[in-house]
């Protein structure tokens, strides 16, 4: 029997709870609301009046942060875990997007955020997986609703013990997929399924948001996460004709936010959120990591037999960043090969799990954790412009193409990214040239609902942009490492520049290089 399109709305709301439901919440906290809209790979500098008209207005009526940061490696698991819970890589246990963790999969690389690998990595430590809870997590905790909405699989970190039989007035929308069949295929019966494309994802994913999940209000915390325009930068490069008409198609998707909100006239009480997990750069060289090491006697692998062998070197390629697992931390091989790669011309910044000559512990990198490699090598980077005349190339693993786009570096390019925020909660029309990253934005956005979290973040409450706040924030200061080798045939010497606010730690760029 074919359902009336109203009725089936009303039996998709009452299924999968969309924020609908009358009762509990305190009067105080039903008039707060914060909704963060992710655009994955979004660089500052292709927010334009031309190509991004509301956010350009939105930046006019509220905060453009200039000095935003990334979490290192500037990937999207590792960033989209750290936005939601607050705290470095090294402690929320996402150091990566692709890491070898032998006690899920002894083989080869895992996908942090792959839906199997999450259900083991749960299993082995008790549901901390992901160590910190979520902001999702903590409102929920605190009796509020919440919705996150993802067209990528990004999500499954940042909604860790969503349970639609418990939470029934809260819903998580995944690549498409939810916990509830039966929600899922109401929905799927009003907005078609799941496309293809990033765009038509994205525009699928935020009519989702808007149109059932706040089908009769907003709740008090939403995450909206867009793959664009990261799909198409890394199809093309930074700058492309078809890049921009991504980052459009990300802003025409904010406008549809922005509307839904002015619609429930819940505008003037909702602080909008607008970041980027990480900035972007153009592929110069790429690099056959695997061929040049085997050439050089290194015994490496990318996946290995059911027992890889003592000294032998598992590679994680992560775009900009490769990690290198010796297998039993051979010290011998692990000595070698740092010594290789300082003398080689493609590494930027090289971090090693026990400090060596001429690098940085992964503790300053704030990476370190039990399942960290023995190396991280971030590559090599400069402000050159790509074929479309944009700043920042870099050399990249050998699973990307040059002239291609991609990131995780250290380049100011990867570790610059976007933010602009406006609402009630917020100042309005200016500028915070502080030193700010994705780590701050749990925080912040916990203490604008007025929740506590129960341990203490990494990062810090941005109150220098909070309209009631009359907090002193700390002055930044600048952090300068160097340090270096010499060799017979030359020297290595390798940089990285940090800011620091209080007690939280941002990493501004960072490069090296071998001299002759």
């Amino acid at each position: 029997m074919r359902i009336p399109i109203k009725r089936t709305i009303s039996i998709l709301t009452l299924i999968i709870c969309a924020c609908c439901a009358s009762g509990a919440e305190p009067a105080a906290a039903a008039q707060r609301h914060v909704v963060v809209i992710v655009w994955d790979g979004m660089r500052p500098d292709s927010a334009t009046e031309q190509d991004t008209p509301a956010l350009w207005k939105l930046a006019k009526a509220g905060i453009v942060f200039r000095n935003h940061h990334s979490v290192y490696p500037s990937a999207t698991n590792v960033n989209g875990t750290a936005l939601v819970t607050g705290v470095y890589p090294g402690h929320s246990g996402i150091i990566a997007n692709h890491v070898y963790q032998p006690e899920i999969e002894n083989k080869k690389s895992i996908d942090v955020e792959n839906a199997e690998v999450v259900k083991k990595g749960d299993a082995l430590t008790g549901g901390k997986y992901v160590a910190f809870p979520t902001i999702a997590e903590l409102v929920r905790a605190a009796g509020r609703q919440t919705v996150t909405a993802t067209a990528k699989t990004v999500g499954l970190l940042q909604d860790r013990h969503f349970d639609s039989k418990r939470d029934k007035d809260s819903a998580v929308l995944v690549s498409g997929q939810m916990q509830s069949g039966e929600a899922l295929a109401a929905l799927v019966k009003l907005a078609g399924p799941f496309p293809t494309t990033y765009a038509q994802k994205d525009a699928w994913t935020t009519k989702a948001l808007t149109d059932v999940f706040w089908k009769d209000r907003v709740p008090a915390f939403s995450l909206l996460w867009l793959s664009e325009p990261d799909g198409t930068q890394h199809a093309t490069a930074p700058g492309s004709p078809e890049a921009r008409a991504a980052v459009k198609s990300a802003d025409d998707n904010l406008a549809a936010v922005l509307s839904a909100l002015d619609r429930l006239g819940a505008r003037a009480s909702t602080d909008i959120f607008v970041v980027s997990d990480h900035g972007f750069s153009t592929i110069e060289r790429s690099i056959d990591l695997p061929k040049i090491l085997s050439e050089a006697k290194f015994d490496v692998t990318t996946e290995s037999g059911d027992n890889p062998k003592p000294g032998q070197i598992m590679l994680s390629g992560n775009g900009g960043t490769v990690f290198f697992y010796v297998v039993q931390h051979d010290a011998a091989v692990t000595s070698r090969l740092v010594e290789f790669l300082q003398q080689s011309d493609f590494a930027g910044v090289i971090l090693t799990r026990n400090k060596m000559p001429g690098t940085f512990g992964l503790e300053q990198a704030k990476i370190d954790n039990e399942h960290a490699p023995d190396v991280v090598m971030s590559f090599r980077w400069n402000d050159q412009k790509n074929q479309f005349g944009v700043p920042g190339m870099i050399d990249a693993d050998w699973q990307s193409a040059a002239g291609r786009g991609t990131h995780a570096t250290l380049s100011r390019f990867d570790m610059h990214n976007t933010l602009i925020a406006a609402g009630p909660s917020l100042r309005r029309g200016t500028t915070d040239d502080y030193p700010t990253g994705n780590v701050d934005l749990a925080p912040t956005i916990l203490s604008i609902l007025g929740i506590t979290p129960p341990k203490k973040m990494d990062g810090r409450i941005l109150s220098e942009v909070l309209a009631d706040s009359d907090l002193a924030v700390p002055r930044p200061e600048p952090e300068f490492l160097d340090v270096k080798r010499d060799f017979p045939s030359g020297t290595w010497r390798q940089k990285l520049k940090i800011f620091r606010v209080g007690s939280t730690i941002y990493l501004d760029e960072g490069n090296g290089s071998f001299t002759k």
